[in-house]
């Protein structure tokens, strides 16, 4: 299985990449923000998911784990494939992602491609009810330490400290995770967490 590609990129296609590694070149398959980012010639290190199959090997890049591990964890909703996965991931980063689903936004996912109201739904109510994604611990010794909190919370450890002190306060994982995320809207993304708690107990307390 392939984990990473770190590698020049030799062409820029409409859903895929080609990036060359000790010349090899691999066909890897993005969304469109992931895409958006890259330039023929430069290089670039991507998070890759594989996914192997009876009749192909198809690579799937991304700017961080934390997109890779929202795309595995998106598909173990019944419905979701790979392209849905995309989609979704184009209309909402990891961040805004962690907050549709803690506030059970339907309408947030359906502005996804792919997405009509009936997914929708069940991603905003399925979702809601598993754990977070889980992902590699970072390569980058440097990060290990915050690498599962990032990627639990969408990317903000701030948030993850928010909602487990709420848990700790005796809140269920659920009602902390909604209280956090409609808390953070009144927030810079950069928010510590002292405000985010307060201002998430005030919601819990509503």
């Amino acid at each position: 299985m392939i984990g990473s590609l770190q590698g020049t990129i030799a062409a820029i296609g409409e859903d895929m990449a080609l990036i060359e590694v000790g010349g090899v070149g691999y066909v890897v398959q993005a969304g469109a923000r992931t895409l958006g980012r890259l330039s023929v010639g430069a290089n670039v290190r991507l998070a890759i998911e594989t996914h192997v199959r009876e009749d192909a090997i198809r690579l799937f890049g991304f700017d961080s784990e934390e997109e890779r591990a929202w795309f595995a964890h998106l598909q173990t909703i019944p419905g979701v494939g790979a392209k849905v996965a995309l989609g979704i991931l184009d209309a909402m980063p990891p961040q805004a992602l962690a907050d549709a689903i803690a506030l059970q936004d339907k309408a947030a996912f359906a502005r996804a491609n792919g997405v009509g109201p009936k997914l929708a739904g069940r991603l905003a109510l399925e979702l809601a009810a598993k754990q977070g994604p889980k992902g590699f611990v970072s390569l980058n010794a440097a990060t290990v330490s915050r690498a599962g909190a990032a990627i639990a919370a969408g990317g903000s450890s701030a948030r993850a400290e928010a909602v487990s002190a709420l848990v700790n306060l005796g809140i269920d994982q659920t009602s902390a995770a909604r209280a956090v995320a409609s808390a953070a809207k009144k927030f810079d993304p950069d928010a510590p967490a002292p405000e985010l708690i307060r201002a998430a107990l005030k919601e819990v307390s509503r």
